[in-house]
């Protein structure tokens, strides 16, 4: 039976799976429910299943022949600490909890080719299908990492692969180089001397040494980082002072926010550029500061050789309809820790229009199970040229 075949006779259980998930979110780390049914599934299907790295993350093997190429392709599974405001079928059963990015729909699709590939066994080759915990913000993929996943299940190449709002559901996009960029965190501190607010010569204030600081931030992509290379600097929260006394000039002002680069210089830069400009406005001030740059996840900068091979599978299955001049995304995903491991690709399947405005973390974000016969063809089609029979 041709794969398209089989894809739509599995599709009515992938869309119950899919929709499943959907209802039972479970947040970074905490995917029991999520990763049991998928150690299951694959169990059920024939594959080594491997529990535990990364906490909750499973690594189900399928070796089949004698080819020696070792191929690793990773879904993330975790859900995200918001509530879901759409009303449908399958809506959270969890107040706070929902899937606003499709890991849903990113571990339906791998189930999807696991299950091809183990009955059709079309390969000569190793395939580890790698369902990461904790995507979103908690180090899943570094976890897995630091718990020995490359040292078990060594890969030739690792694939990872997101839905994309926009895109239709039969359209890909695959392209080299940058895809997504590193998402480090800041915390700058300033800490003044309190007066009341009538007296602020009696203090040091370091709410207008903040105000300074905040301004100053936009001259780092605008003056000091090199207009060709792309930079974010954001500040996202500023805690000071009490709405219930508005006539005190606080001694502490906690500022903290994101930075996010392509490249490793850059990404050097910001961390330097952030901390003077704190560091020189507390002196201005004649306050004290203190300045944390905390490195979270690196750029998924796509490996040229590894890009050359996922395009073909997307071509193979959506013939013209791949876009190869996809603009990268300032988003970050810890599956930099995976390509960095080994050469990685990561290319984008489309999830049709944005309805409503629902990009990924929209409270009504959803997963269009329209995309799962592209997304599991293209895995099925991946593994079947990488190790090829």
């Amino acid at each position: 039976m041709p794969l398209q075949d089989l894809i739509q006779a599995d599709l009515p259980f992938l869309r119950n799976l899919r929709q499943d998930l959907h209802a039972h979110p479970e947040l970074g780390f905490e995917e029991e429910r999520t990763s049991g049914i998928v150690a299951s599934l694959l169990e059920e299907a024939g594959f080594q299943v491997h529990r535990g790295l990364g906490k909750t993350g499973v690594v189900g093997t399928l070796q089949v022949g004698n080819g020696m190429r070792t191929i690793g392709l990773r879904a993330d599974m975790d859900a995200l600490a918001m509530p879901e405001h759409a009303e449908r079928p399958y809506q959270s059963k969890f107040p706070g909890k929902m899937h606003a990015c499709g890991h849903d729909g990113h571990t339906t699709l791998l189930l999807g080719a696991a299950r091809y590939l183990a009955r059709i066994r079309k390969f000569s080759g190793t395939v580890h299908f790698i369902f990461q915990p904790a995507e979103e913000g908690r180090g899943g993929a570094k976890k897995m990492v630091e718990d020995g996943l490359f040292d078990l299940f060594p890969c030739n190449a690792v694939y990872g692969l997101h839905n994309m709002p926009g895109l239709a559901v039969n359209e890909m996009a695959v392209t080299a180089g940058p895809q997504l960029a590193s998402s480090d965190s800041w915390f700058v501190t300033f800490m003044g001397v309190g007066t009341h607010g009538a007296k602020p010569h009696l203090g040091k204030d370091p709410i207008t040494a903040s105000g300074h600081f905040l301004a100053a931030l936009q001259t780092i992509v605008g003056r000091v980082v090199n207009p060709l290379q792309p930079a974010v600097v954001s500040a996202c929260s500023v805690q000071a002072g009490d709405q219930r006394a508005l006539n005190v000039i606080p001694d502490m002002v906690e500022i903290g926010g994101t930075a996010r680069a392509y490249s490793a210089e850059v990404r050097d830069q910001l961390e330097a550029e952030i901390g003077r400009l704190a560091k020189g406005i507390a002196a201005m001030f004649d306050i004290n500061v203190s300045y944390e740059f905390r490195r979270r996840i690196p750029p998924v900068i796509n490996h040229a050789d590894a890009t050359v091979r996922a395009l073909k599978a997307a071509q193979a299955v959506c013939s013209s309809k791949v876009v190869t001049n996809f603009e990268p995304s300032t988003a970050g995903d810890d599956f930099a820790f995976f390509s960095e491991a080994a050469p990685g690709a990561y290319v984008w399947l489309g999830n049709g229009p944005a309805m409503n405005g629902a990009l990924h973390h929209n409270a009504a974000y959803d997963f269009n199970d329209e995309a799962i016969p592209t997304g599991v063809a293209f895995w099925v089609a991946l593994i079947e040229q990488e190790l090829s029979a």
